[in-house]
C-alpha cells in the first residue's frame, strides 16, 4: 500500500488520457457513421432529437467552463497528468466528484443526438468506462494520498460520477 500511495502522489498519471479518449469517440463516431450507417429516426422525432442535442451539448459545455472556473479558482490544475494543489469541492464540484468527464460524456451523446448517428452512445459508455479505469481511479487514489481524511469525506458526499 505505501508504494501504491507513493506512486500516485506527485500526479495521477503521466500521460493525459481523457482528453484523448473522448476526441477519439468523437473521431471513431463520425468514421463509423460514415463507414456503416444506422438507423435513424425521422421526421418530428429526429428534430426533436435534434433540438434535445444541441441543449445537451449546451448544458455540457457550461457545466466545463463551471468546472474549470471553479478550478481555476482555486489555483489547482485542470489537467488530469498533473498534481492537485487543492481540493475542489464547490460549485459543480458539490454535485459530482468528475463533472468534466460527465460534461464530455454528455457531449459525445449530444454529437450523436445532433449528427443522428447512434453509434455515439455505445461510444460514449466506453469512453466513460475507460476514463474511469485509466483516469478517475488514478485521480483518487492521488487526492487520497494528498488530501486524506477531507477527500475521504468528500467521496462520502458526492458520488464519482452524478
Amino acid at each position: 500500500m505505501t508504494n501504491e500511495k507513493n506512486l500516485f502522489a506527485e500526479r495521477p498519471n503521466r500521460f493525459p488520457w481523457p482528453p484523448v479518449i473522448y476526441v477519439i469517440a468523437l473521431v471513431l463516431g463520425a468514421l463509423l457513421g460514415w463507414a456503416l450507417p444506422s438507423p435513424w429516426f425521422l421526421g418530428s422525432t429526429s428534430e426533436l432529437l435534434l433540438g434535445f442535442g444541441f441543449i445537451m451539448v449546451l448544458v455540457a459545455l457550461g457545466i466545463d467552463f463551471a468546472a474549470m472556473t471553479t478550478m481555476h479558482r482555486a489555483k489547482t490544475t485542470i489537467m488530469p497528468n498533473r498534481g492537485s494543489r487543492h481540493l475542489v469541492t464547490k460549485g459543480v464540484f458539490a454535485f459530482s466528484r468528475n463533472p468534466i468527464y460527465v460534461a464530455n460524456t454528455m457531449l459525445v451523446i449530444g454529437a450523436g443526438l445532433i449528427s443522428g448517428i447512434a453509434w455515439y452512445f455505445p461510444l460514449a459508455l466506453i469512453a466513460a468506462y475507460a476514463t474511469q479505469k485509466l483516469a478517475i481511479e488514478r485521480e483518487e487514489k492521488h487526492l487520497e494520498s494528498h488530501f486524506g481524511k477531507a477527500y475521504r469525506d468528500y467521496k462520502k458526499r458526492v458520488n464519482r460520477w452524478i
